[in-house]
């Protein structure tokens, strides 16, 4: 496709307002109530931010606006609270997304949009965005009850009695049942993500990514999720975690987990002002609602909705993430996209690195810049896809493209 001079050679955006993703790096994902059970989501994310910033030499100052995605946190806006505790200046503002899952998705896909509508207040074109999660510290949930004393629940409503409104691995097992996932390839894809997510790690390819985090002995600096012990023999043991007699288990299910991700987000002209050698291009984002009870369908419906308004094959795919929270979404979904289940998560997901909600979305895009730039090649198209809480999924397509 050709463009006018000043372009974007597949939006057809101007260079001020094509918006890319030059840098992107997360905390380590650490089971919840482990080694990061002591930080604070603020105190998880700031030291991301700081990174982002010094990595990139992006002024504090000239931040226009931090969106970040949250889902199970205490209210405030921790977008704020973690920009000031980065130390970033009182005059950049912050602002909290919550579409539950795909929150760190969806705000990164905000901060692109900002981009192409001309930016911040004042014309501001450098954004961070991006998800955090600190579930170790979520507050208690609790309503009144008649006479006011407090009843605790467990999580949010998501969609109306008239809906039905079913637990995460209950909507999974719909979706095994519905699509016949049965338990041998969810089983198969989970001991898949592991052994990829290992071999990753001693390979070193998530140690340029990863922010190390302070803790009272020394620091955290490696994701603890991946399992050497899960092996074909080990993982048909596990029994039925949500449905009696069904397929959806510990074992082929993702854990919850604390981390942050987040971006430097910024326009095409003022990337290589910054002397950014590449980056990921937006060319397109979408978000759809699907039926609650199978709620793990929504990025497959997301995604198949994306590629076709952008004239994108599933085979002209160089890189795909795809947020594990259960082995039979993730195969339903790809099946419904025609796409192989070993193109994808090609460094392990979140069945084994685990699930760290407001901030998955946001690993995602984290790990396919990553991916990109460990085998360069201008043009290769990468998604992002996720499922979310409710019925519905947000999908997101870059193009990786070199600034030299």
């Amino acid at each position: 496709m050709t463009s006018a001079p000043g372009r974007s050679r597949r939006t057809g955006l101007p260079a001020d307002r094509q918006p890319v993703i030059i840098a992107a790096l997360r905390s380590p994902l650490c089971r919840a109530h482990g080694a990061l059970s002591f930080l604070h989501a603020h105190k998880l994310l700031a030291p991301v931010l700081r990174r982002l910033l010094s990595d990139t030499g992006v002024a504090a100052g000239g931040v226009a606006d931090v969106v970040i995605g949250n889902a199970v946190g205490g209210g405030g806006n921790v977008a704020r609270l973690a920009a000031l505790e980065a130390g970033m200046p009182v005059s950049v503002p912050g602002l909290t997304v919550d579409r539950q899952c795909g929150s760190g998705l969806d705000a990164i896909a905000l901060a692109c949009r900002l981009i192409a509508s001309g930016g911040g207040v004042g014309g501001g074109d450098i954004f961070l965005a991006g998800g955090v999660e600190s579930i170790s510290t979520a507050p208690l949930r609790a309503r009144p009850g008649p006479g006011g004393e407090p009843q605790y629940f467990s999580r949010a409503r998501f969609a109306p009695d008239s809906h039905g409104d079913p637990d995460m691995g209950v909507a999974a097992e719909n979706v095994a049942a519905r699509f016949g996932i049965d338990r041998q390839r969810q089983d198969d894809y989970a001991l898949r993500s592991h052994r990829r997510a290992l071999g990753a790690a001693a390979d070193g390819a998530f140690a340029a990514e990863t922010v190390p985090l302070p803790r009272p002995s020394g620091r955290v600096s490696a994701d603890d999720g991946p399992r050497r012990s899960l092996t074909p023999a080990v993982l048909p043991r596990f029994p039925a975690a949500f449905v009696p007699g069904g397929t959806v288990t510990a074992g082929n299910s993702c854990f919850d987990a604390d981390g942050a991700a987040a971006a430097v987000v910024t326009s095409l002209a003022r990337a290589k002002a910054l002397g950014a050698r590449d980056g990921l291009v937006l060319l397109g984002k979408d978000t759809a609602g699907v039926d609650p009870a199978l709620l793990g369908m929504g990025a497959a419906v997301a995604a198949d909705r994306l590629l076709a308004a952008t004239g994108v094959a599933a085979g002209d795919l160089g890189l795909i993430e795809f947020n594990e929270a259960f082995a039979a979404q993730v195969l339903a979904c790809l099946d419904q996209l025609g796409i192989d289940p070993h193109r994808v998560n090609l460094d392990g997901g979140a069945l084994a690195l685990g699930h760290a909600y407001g901030a998955s979305g946001a690993v995602l895009v984290t790990r396919l810049l990553a991916q990109a730039r460990r085998e360069p090649l201008d043009g290769k198209l990468a998604l992002a896809m996720i499922s979310i809480a409710g019925g519905m999924g947000t999908a997101a397509l870059f193009e990786y493209r070199s600034f030299s």
